[in-house]
């Protein structure tokens, strides 16, 4: 059973920064790729950065410029920088990891951005 577990959320000013990890029970080359994904209040999921096990990465454009998606293989860590933070960032963020048979997910962590 993969577990993935969440950290770095929080509550922060308009215009600050956060660093949200997510580190996996297993190496994380061994899922086809990874990424972070964010429900808003009242909205539908939606994708955030997603980065391939070769390390290529994909940022929505609503964050790009703003977010990058990162990784530490030797920790089993996924991370997502996300920098000029604005309230409308606010969400439950969740990592998300998929291999061929199964996606997991964490349980989400709430970032809270105030005006």
């Amino acid at each position: 059973q993969v577990q993935l577990v969440e950290s770095g959320g929080g509550l922060v000013q308009a215009g600050g920064s956060l660093i949200l990890a997510c580190t996996a029970s297993r190496n994380i080359f061994s899922f086809a790729h990874m990424g972070w994904y964010r429900q808003p209040p009242g909205k539908q999921r939606e994708l955030v950065a997603i980065m391939a096990s070769s390390g290529g990465a994909d940022i929505a454009d609503s964050v790009k410029g703003r977010f990058t998606i990162s990784r530490d293989s030797a920790m089993n860590t996924m991370y997502l920088q996300m920098n000029n933070l604005k309230p409308e960032d606010t969400a439950v963020y969740y990592c998300n990891a998929r291999s061929y048979a199964v996606d997991y997910w964490g349980r989400g962590t709430q970032v809270t951005v105030s005006s």
